[in-house]
């Protein structure tokens, strides 16, 4: 067993297997780019305001970008992401009749190039979409597993986020990417912060 391996069981051991999965990829796909620089919490608010008041991608690319952007406010940087929501939500009217399950059903590497090629898709968007939306073996690589990976040896320092991407599911089993990479962001706002790591505490110091 490699190093990766043994730290991601590890880690599951400390945290549990979590994943969830949800069977509307375009709820999955604005939850994540809600979640974009902030927490947890300020995403779980932004996102029940939206989807309380409006549930497909039609009803978003319709309504107007100002309650759109009061509706968001809690997850930050609203305005930028309230225009990235409804220009999103127009091509998928435009180009997939509102459904962007069109996608995700083409399997996981065309589906993946196809989200990549929509404006305001990065490769963490188009993963968390395809992991939780699809149920697909993916990690998606986001601020916290980038820097516990480069932190604790698991990827090469000099390598982007699709190369830590590469390292990681290169070393991990299929089945365990989805819960190490719940587990990895789990770890890297418990222990292995950006600010102020609890290097002491650390369960693999």
């Amino acid at each position: 067993m490699n190093k990766v391996q043994k730290i991601v069981d590890r880690l599951l051991e400390i945290y549990g297997h979590p994943i969830w999965k949800d069977d509307d990829p375009f709820r999955t796909l604005i939850r994540t780019i809600l979640s974009q620089n902030t927490n947890s919490r300020n995403t779980d608010i932004a996102s029940q305001n939206l989807f309380s008041r409006f549930k497909t991608a039609e009803e978003v690319a319709n309504t107007n970008i100002d309650e759109l952007v009061d509706l968001i406010r809690p997850a930050g940087l609203h305005n930028i992401k309230a225009r990235r929501i409804k220009n999103i939500s127009k091509l998928i009217m435009v180009k997939y009749g509102g459904d962007i399950n069109r996608v995700i059903q083409k399997g996981m590497d065309e589906a993946r190039k196809e989200l990549l090629d929509i404006d305001g898709i990065g490769p963490k968007t188009a993963d968390c979409v395809l992991l939780f939306a699809g149920g697909y073996d993916i990690l998606p690589v986001d601020t916290h597993i980038f820097r516990v990976a480069k932190r604790l040896g698991l990827a090469p320092t000099h390598v982007d986020h699709e190369g830590v991407k590469t390292a990681l599911e290169n070393q991990i089993p299929p089945e365990k990417r989805g819960p190490a990479h719940m587990a990895l962001i789990s770890f890297g706002r418990e222990y292995c912060r950006a600010r102020n790591p609890r290097c002491e505490e650390c369960p693999f110091g």
